[in-house]
């Protein structure tokens, strides 16, 4: 099991949020590239975890706005360019879910 999944696991509480974030620098190596796919974008974010996507943290070190960091997988990008076409087709009601869990997440950490 790779570092940043232990992290991953170690961090999860029972709802299936962290309880801490795990710590990713994407400034200094190369390969976080990529292994992430990192956005800005809140409703691209609500978008890729309705479509199955795993969101790995949030990084806030700008207090303007906050860094969304998904591993990068197979057909990741398919669905963030579908998404940005007026294209990607996902579950309303998920993807509002979705995007009231991302707020709180970024309100309450």
């Amino acid at each position: 099991m790779d570092k940043e999944r232990k992290s991953f696991e170690a961090n999860k509480n029972s709802l299936g949020f962290f309880s801490k974030p795990p710590k990713i620098d994407m400034r200094n190596s190369p390969d976080d590239h990529a292994s992430y796919f990192c956005t800005y974008d809140l409703g691209c974010s609500a978008a890729l975890i309705s479509a199955g996507f795993e969101l790995i943290s949030l990084d806030k070190e700008n207090r303007r706005k906050v860094q969304f960091i998904f591993r990068r997988e197979d057909g990741i990008e398919k669905v963030v360019n579908d998404y940005w076409a007026d294209k990607l087709q996902v579950k309303a009601r998920a993807f509002f879910d979705n995007m009231k869990m991302l707020k709180n997440r970024i309100y309450s950490e």
